[in-house]
């Protein structure tokens, strides 16, 4: 199989499939190495195709998200990661990405795709195993979030929950 078989193979999963696609799945699939997978990824991407990556593989974003977004400006420590992203899903809402503006590079931004509290638990895990750094040490907590929800009431009853739980930065 040629590089452009394997990235038309590859793109056809994703568009098949709801879930994010692992490098390591793919990998396996297709009998080469996960960087492999990474530089196809690279070029599916370039090419134009709206292909997010997440702790958990890839994912197609076939259409444009429907419901409201909104761009929240919060501030907190790292420990208070899991109980914001608790909040904003327990009251029916996802974590698209976080983003900090960083002095030398401008805004870095980091996808999220926290929709449900199992995805909670995955994100926690992984970032304790990772031995990562969270982008909000790079701004004294300081941090956007885009937030989906599926209507204007949802949005609202989401933003009023982590107000009372004192996140929005003031």
């Amino acid at each position: 199989m040629t590089k452009v078989q394997r990235r038309k193979e590859i793109l056809k999963m994703l568009s098949n499939n709801q879930m994010e696609l692992s490098g390591k799945y793919l990998a396996s699939i297709f009998d080469v190495t996960r960087q492999i997978i990474v530089q196809d990824i690279a070029i599916l991407k370039s090419e134009g195709h709206k292909i997010t990556s997440t702790t958990r593989g890839y994912i197609l974003n076939k259409k444009d998200r429907k419901g409201v977004i909104k761009v929240i400006a919060v501030q907190h420590s790292e420990e208070k990661i899991k109980e914001e992203l608790e909040c904003i899903v327990e009251n029916g809402g996802e974590v698209v990405d976080v983003i900090v503006e960083h002095p030398l590079y401008g805004e870095i931004k980091g996808n999220i795709a926290v929709k449900t509290l199992d995805d909670v638990e995955r994100f926690m895990s992984a970032f304790k195993t990772s031995n990562a750094t969270p982008l909000l040490s790079l701004s004294s907590g300081v941090h956007l979030h885009t937030i989906a929800a599926s209507n204007e009431a949802t949005m609202k009853k989401i933003l009023e929950a982590l107000e009372k739980r004192h996140f929005f930065l003031e």
